[in-house]
C-alpha cells in the first residue's frame, strides 16, 4: 500500500506520515519547506520522518510533480496549504498555495494514479465562518482569505469527485494542538513565552473565544480510519474534532498550571477574520469512521509541554 502525504514536514502532516510508516505502509511525503515559519523547525520534523522510513521530497505542489514523485499511489492525504489567518499573508499567496496547488495535485493524481482508492482533502473549520458550530450540510460562510481559499480547494476536489474523475472526501479539522504545533499557533507560542518570561500577545476579547481543541493524535486516528472505507466516504464532507469546548482563557490557565509559571499577557487589537466559537459536530465522523476523540485537553497539553521541553530546553 502506497500513501502520499502533502505538507508532510508540517505539524499534522508529519504525525500522519510517521504513523503510516510505523504501520508498515510505503509512505512518501512532499513539502516545500516554506519560510512562513522557520524551515529549520520543519527540518526537525523531517529528520524524525526519515528515521521511520518516510521518503521525503522537497518540492512545491505547483511544480511538475511527475519529475518529483513516483506514480500509482493508493491514498493521497492533502495537508499542504497556506495556513492560518494572517494579516501579513497576501491573497495571492493563499490563492497560489491553496487553490492552484490543489488543482495541480489533482491533475497529477488523475494522470499518474488511475487506480487511486481515495484522495483525502484536509479542510478546516474556518470554512464555516465566525461560528463554526454547524453540521456538514450547512452552507459555509468564511470570513477570511484562509477560510475562503480552503473552501475553494475543497470544492475543486469534490468537483472532480462529482464528475466521476476521482474518489475523494474532505475532512474539516477543528483547532488541532499538540507536539510539533506551528510556532505562531496559540499553545507553542504561549509555552515559549512562559519559559522565556516574555510577553504573550493576546488578541482583545479572544480569551472568551471557545474552541473544540483537538489533540493531534486523535486527528491521526481519523486519518487511519479512512483506510478501507473509500466506498463509504467517497464524496463526503466530515467534521473531525473534539466535541468538548474550552475557552482560550481555560487553555492558558491549564498551561500555566502544567508549567507552574504565569504568563505575561499583553492585550493586542482583535484579529480580523477570527472565529468566536467552534464546536465540532462529529456525529457523521462517528457513524462513518468510528471516530471518537480520546485524549483529554489536559493530557494533550501536558504532552505538548513535554515535547517543547525536550526539543528546545534540553
Amino acid at each position: 500500500m502506497k500513501i502520499l502525504i502533502t505538507g508532510a514536514a508540517g505539524f499534522i502532516g508529519s504525525h500522519t506520515a510517521e504513523y503510516f510508516a510505523k504501520e508498515g505502509y510505503s509512505v512518501y511525503g512532499i513539502d516545500n519547506f516554506s519560510t512562513y515559519y522557520s524551515p529549520e523547525l520543519k527540518k526537525m520534523n523531517a529528520d524524525d520522518l526519515k528515521r521511520v522510513g518516510v521518503h521525503l521530497v522537497e518540492a512545491d505542489l505547483t511544480e511538475d510533480l511527475s519529475e518529483k514523485l513516483p506514480s500509482e499511489f493508493d491514498y493521497i492525504f492533502h495537508f499542504a496549504a497556506q495556513p492560518g489567518i494572517s494579516a501579513t499573508t497576501s491573497l495571492n499567496e493563499y490563492v497560489q498555495n491553496n487553490i492552484f496547488a490543489t488543482q495541480n495535485l489533482l491533475d497529477w493524481a488523475k494522470e499518474t494514479s488511475p487506480n487511486l482508492k481515495l484522495f483525502v482533502n484536509i479542510a478546516t473549520s474556518s470554512i464555516y465562518g465566525k461560528e463554526a458550530t454547524l453540521p456538514e450540510t450547512e452552507v459555509p460562510k468564511p470570513v477570511s482569505f484562509y477560510g475562503t481559499t480552503k473552501l475553494a480547494a475543497e470544492q475543486l476536489v469534490l468537483g472532480e469527485q462529482r464528475a466521476g474523475k476521482i474518489n475523494a472526501c474532505s475532512l474539516r479539522l477543528y483547532s488541532v494542538y499538540g507536539p510539533r504545533e506551528r510556532p505562531e499557533k496559540l499553545y507553542t507560542k504561549l509555552i515559549k513565552s512562559i519559559y522565556d518570561q516574555t510577553a504573550f500577545p493576546l488578541f482583545e476579547g479572544s480569551e472568551k473565544h471557545s474552541r473544540s481543541f483537538t489533540y493531534v493524535g486523535d486527528i491521526v486516528k481519523a486519518m487511519a480510519a479512512v483506510i478501507g472505507k473509500e466506498n463509504k466516504i467517497n464524496g463526503e464532507i466530515i467534521n473531525i474534532g473534539s466535541d468538548v469546548e474550552y475557552t482560550t482563557k481555560q487553555g492558558i490557565e491549564l498551561i500555566e498550571n502544567i508549567i507552574g509559571l504565569k504568563a505575561k499577557l499583553e492585550i493586542t487589537p482583535p484579529r480580523p477574520g477570527d472565529q468566536f466559537r467552534t464546536t465540532a459536530l462529529i456525529k457523521k465522523a462517528k457513524k462513518l469512521l468510528g471516530y471518537q476523540p480520546e485524549t483529554s485537553f489536559r493530557d494533550g497539553l501536558e504532552k505538548q509541554v513535554e515535547w517543547y521541553r525536550k526539543k528546545f530546553l534540553s
